[in-house]
């Protein structure tokens, strides 16, 4: 599902010169991120780094940088320019530089920001409001669950959904992005013309067609182990919020969440069983983290300042006769959104978001496998 009110963003195509000292940048031996951004704040531009004295360059790093920086370019960087620029020509295929108008102002004052962006399908989404959902891999059937529906009441909303393409939590999570009109953007740690895990190789198409794939690391580069808890700040960045759906006591999804307090953001955690190991690490983290515990959209659109606390009773902004013909079709069973949309003669999709605006006034409840059912006032 797309939204259809928001233009598809435009960006000017970078110069081979101009793309070429980014790189560059970014493969100098011993120079880190941080490095990097503090020669920017001294000469702007990379043409500027690599252009300057062995003397300035040492007002700023140490010796051994500075003769890194001063050295020629390295084997491959033209060839990866080109390929990088041939990326480029194909549709729906972006680079943002850390100086780019269009850079997400979200990302440009955490820890280590990336010095560049490929962006693959509706860059427009990294300007809209958005929280990440991330959690366990190896999710329980009830946390994809949790994760699917909590994701797609929040996209209806009109949040988009944030998280980093792994299989459990995070799939659930983009593929409920994907059924409201906030969409999701996958944060992944490959180059963007790779994708891991094959396992979601037809959701990552689906996202590059009506979400938004991200990735910090040039083309090429592989699944490597490190790649992964470092893109995690780019998760948190770019969002209002994190919620934490399923996690185990040392789950890699509280780095998530660790950055995300770091990085002043709203923390959020959905309890569980205190017998599920699943649960421990969101328990750990409302105990002792501050994460405020979630039970439904709800609580967080409110806690965002979406929706008014007083909206959990109040009748949604919907017709009353159109209300009263779903809450007579609802009957006193639970029922889906699909056999919902028969009874009332509509599709499904137009469904979904006054289901919504019933469960945020209290008269109807999602229940697990996408049913709803009527709440007695």
């Amino acid at each position: 599902m797309q939204a259809t009110d928001t233009p598809a963003a435009t960006f000017q195509p970078v110069s081979a010169a101009a793309l070429s000292g980014w790189l560059r940048l970014e493969m100098t031996d011993g120079v880190g991120l941080g490095t990097a951004h503090r020669l920017l704040e001294r000469f702007v531009t990379p043409e500027a780094i690599f252009g300057a004295g062995r003397g300035a360059l040492l007002d700023e790093v140490k010796p051994e940088q500075a003769d890194a920086l001063l050295q020629a370019p390295p084997d491959g960087l033209a060839a990866l320019v080109d390929a990088t620029l041939a990326w480029l020509q194909q549709p729906g295929n972006h680079l943002l530089s850390y100086d780019h108008p269009d850079y997400p102002g979200a990302l440009r004052h955490i820890a280590a920001a990336p010095l560049l962006l490929y962006l693959k399908g509706r860059a427009e989404l990294l300007g809209r409001p958005s929280l990440a959902v991330v959690g366990a891999r190896n999710a329980s059937a009830q946390g994809m669950l949790n994760a699917d529906r909590m994701a797609q009441a929040l996209s209806e909303a009109g949040l988009t959904i944030i998280s980093g393409l792994a299989l459990g939590i995070d799939a659930a999570a983009h593929a409920g992005g994907l059924n409201g009109p906030g969409s999701t953007i996958a944060v992944i740690g490959t180059g963007p013309d790779r994708i891991y895990p094959a396992r979601n190789k037809e959701l990552a198409r689906r996202i590059a067609e009506e979400g938004c794939i991200v990735s910090e690391y040039a083309l090429g580069t592989p699944p490597l182990r490190d790649n992964f808890p470092r893109r995690n700040r780019v998760i948190s960045g770019l969002a209002r919020g994190v919620l934490v759906v399923e996690a185990a006591a040392k789950s890699g999804s509280l780095i998530t969440a660790k950055l995300a307090i770091d990085q002043g953001k709203e923390l959020y955690a959905i309890p569980g069983s205190i017998h599920a190991t699943l649960a421990k690490g969101c328990h750990a983290l409302i105990r002792e983290s501050g994460a405020k515990l979630v039970e439904t959209a709800a609580d967080i659109l409110i806690d965002l300042k979406l929706l008014k606390p007083g909206a959990r009773g109040t009748r949604p902004p919907l017709d009353d006769s159109f209300v009263d013909r779903v809450l007579e079709a609802l009957g006193e069973h639970p029922a889906g959104a699909d056999l919902l949309a028969l009874r009332l003669n509509q599709s499904a999709a137009d469904l979904q978001g006054q289901l919504l605006a019933l469960e945020l006034a209290g008269l109807v409840e999602r229940l697990p496998g996408g049913m709803f059912q009527r709440l007695r006032a």
